[in-house]
């Protein structure tokens, strides 16, 4: 993708509204494959369709995700993934204490701070924009943010769309004076239309399951993981992972369709996220563990001047490898 392309060009793509919301819609060459974003709204992607088929859930919609927090599609976490263990933080030389105010971060059931600031007040600008590919930049450097998270940094999303795959690449570039702790991650909602989960196979990727006390936080114990496939049925999972390979691949499969997350660069941890009776799994990549902007384990600091880069892609197939047809379920 050609930087250059000025933000002048954003009419190629289609645009739409969602609820007062302009979304930009892109496509792939062979019009098979189309992903769906919201630049008010954080930069969700709110949908990925392949061949008419939604494989993303929608959860409340996209208001409640701007307004509220409440996750759906693919959404960026930040600037931490999952929980804080409580309403301060200590990082990178700087102590925070987080205003409980949920019009500005939203929070669990336990009452502890959740994926980062609320969406709609990360104000992303589209800087280049082709029919199967996007460059945003978001200036983390307002004082409402950096209230939040005392960082001056900016964040670098750039989307590439093919035929039954997405990919999301993600650049934190230190801006300012002082370094900036690099805690971010996502949480696909993947489901397989028109296929129960009860037929759904799951294949986990070979990592470190970290051990979790009663509030979903890291105790520090980590349990070797092989590779491993099993059946979702009416499992349910709220789990964490470390020492993921680079690349890391997760994947769901069933009625003839598979999805893949593969985690392809500055990924190595994870969550996955399952409720027992929910029509999606989440296979999170995130760039440092839960709560790692207070306990330090596997914080990447990065240095004025300097850039931690990430990247992700979904992948849609049919189970045995080609290309989902039109109209499979």
């Amino acid at each position: 993708m050609r930087s250059s392309r000025a933000a002048s060009s954003v009419s190629t793509p289609a645009q739409m509204s969602r609820r007062g919301l302009q979304t930009i819609t892109l496509g792939s060459a062979d019009g098979s494959t189309q992903a769906e974003f919201v630049p008010g709204a954080n930069m969700v992607c709110c949908s990925l369709r392949y061949h008419g088929l939604e494989f993303l859930d929608p959860g409340d919609g996209i208001a409640a995700y701007a307004e509220r927090g409440r996750t759906m599609g693919i959404p960026l976490l930040h600037p931490w993934a999952n929980r804080l263990e409580g309403v301060e933080y200590c990082a990178a030389g700087r102590r925070v204490v987080l205003p409980r105010d949920q019009a500005v971060i939203a929070v669990d059931e336990s009452g502890l701070p959740i994926h980062g600031v609320i969406p709609r007040r990360m104000r992303w600008h589209v800087a280049a924009l082709a029919r199967h590919a996007l460059v945003s930049v978001l200036n983390w450097r307002t004082p409402e943010l950096l209230e939040l998270f005392p960082f001056e940094h900016e964040l670098r999303l750039e989307v590439t769309i093919e035929r039954g795959r997405l990919e999301v690449v993600t650049t934190l570039r230190a801006t300012g004076r002082e370094p900036v702790p690099v805690a971010f991650g996502y949480h696909p909602y993947l489901r397989i239309p028109g296929v129960d989960r009860d037929a759904w196979q799951v294949t986990f990727a070979e990592s470190e399951r970290l051990l979790l006390d009663e509030r979903m936080i890291p105790t520090g114990r980590r349990v070797p993981l092989s590779r491993r496939s099993l059946r979702l049925g009416d499992r349910g999972f709220d789990d964490a992972f470390a020492a993921l390979s680079v690349p890391a691949q997760f994947r769901v499969a069933g009625g003839g369709l598979a999805l893949t997350a593969d985690f392809l660069d500055g990924f190595r941890y994870a969550q996955d996220f399952t409720p027992p009776a929910a029509g999606f799994i989440c296979f999170e990549p995130m760039a440092a563990p839960t709560n790692a902007l207070n306990s330090g384990d596997g914080l990447t600091v990065v240095q004025p001047g300097g850039e931690y880069r990430s990247a992700f892609a979904i992948s849609i197939a049919d189970s045995v490898g080609g290309g989902a047809q039109e109209g499979s379920t």
